[in-house]
């Protein structure tokens, strides 16, 4: 099972990565610096989900139960709230605050839809985005809602693809990117995958006001059944993407790639030895301003990698059972595992045995 923890990209998402990016080196120490907690999605050995706070240390700060298995995480600093979304296909998303003082509110999707497990702010906290499945007409849209009505519902725009999975607020607070993963799925099958044979995976930015599409890239040919599926965007608002390949396993395509507005999308060429390691297969990708590097993870093949986001260079490979979850702390990156592991970026273990952390983690800086 997958690991979630909670990083500094949702926070960029919902603040404005333009406004991270122009930051100066010693204010990113600051913020970096500051008190943080990271949020996550679990399971419990007992059968039972949740969502939790946790301590930069790792330890348990609170925890909200969940009608079924979440996703990932995002975070409105402008209300103090988070939300939880379910797994796909799951139907529910449940808003929290942090310290329990406030009844935990769930949305619930609309007729015809189900989440897919991600989304995001609009800088003024007043609407939240998620991506969600059109699943009778095989098409992606992003859900809109109103987070100052108690978050009802008011609308939706097209993801111009198919299985659209992490969403990005990117810098100039308007434009969404969304990595439409190409696999068309329904509630009537669970999750089976119904057209790896014909999926088109595809980058697109979307202007979040008009629904407009801004741009739409997709990989080559080829590439088909490299299902793009987790973002975050660096220090210099270039966007990183992890892939999961549905096609033959013996083969070992690029998973990691990088999007730039205006430019083709540019995969990643590492080593056959650390390819071979994500076994096809990237669960998560966090981006840490403060060291310009990014992680991304394998549960599928126990790996944990950091690149230097300026030259593309492998920085480091660890071997980590079950990783998944991962999100900047100091200069390095805390992860979570699927074996209730919670590794600090200093490298300090902590075990919550009765955890089993799921697929994402999301840094949140606390209010000084």
């Amino acid at each position: 099972m997958a690991t979630p923890l909670i990083d500094r990209r949702d926070f960029l998402r919902a603040a404005g990565v333009g406004f991270a990016a122009a930051m100066a080196p010693s204010a990113w120490a600051k913020t970096l610096a500051a008190d943080a907690v990271f949020a996550t999605a679990f399971v419990k050995r007992d059968g039972s989900y949740g969502a939790a706070v946790l301590s930069e240390a790792g330890k348990l700060l609170h925890a909200i139960d969940l009608p079924d298995r979440g996703h990932d995480v995002t975070f409105d600093p402008m209300s103090k709230r988070s939300v939880v979304f379910a797994r796909q296909p799951g139907t529910f998303a449940v808003v929290f605050d942090h310290s329990g003082r406030e009844e935990p509110l769930t949305i619930a999707s609309i007729t015809g839809r189900h989440f897919f497990g991600h989304g995001v702010f609009s800088p003024d906290g007043a609407l939240l985005y998620a991506t969600e499945n059109d699943f009778d007409n095989a098409a992606g849209v992003v859900g809109i809602y109103d987070a100052r009505a108690k978050f009802s519902r008011i609308g939706e725009f097209p993801t111009y693809g198919i299985g659209p999975h992490e969403l990005l607020l990117l810098g100039d607070g308007r434009t969404i990117a969304v990595a439409n993963g190409g696999i068309e799925t329904h509630p009537d099958y669970g999750r089976a995958e119904l057209n790896i044979a014909t999926m088109k995976p595809s980058y697109v930015l979307i202007d979040r006001v008009t629904g407009d599409l801004v741009e739409k890239h997709e990989l080559p040919a080829a590439l088909h059944q490299l299902s793009i599926r987790h973002m975050d965007s660096d220090r210099s608002g270039t966007v990183w993407f992890g892939c999961q390949y549905r096609g033959p396993g013996t083969d070992r395509p690029l998973l990691v790639g990088r999007a730039a507005r205006g430019k083709d999308l540019q995969l990643l060429d590492m080593p056959q030895d650390v390819l071979s390691g994500f076994r096809n297969y990237i669960g998560s990708v966090a981006a840490n301003p403060l060291a310009r590097t990014v992680a991304v993870s394998s549960p599928e093949g126990n790996s944990l990698v950091v690149i230097d986001a300026p030259s593309g260079r492998i920085v480091s490979n660890s071997t980590l059972a079950e990783v998944c979850g991962v999100a900047p702390d100091g200069t390095g990156f805390m992860a979570t595992t699927g074996a209730g592991e919670i590794i600090e970026g200093s490298g300090a273990t902590r075990s919550e045995p009765d955890y089993v952390w799921d697929n994402h983690m999301l840094r949140i800086e606390q209010a000084a």
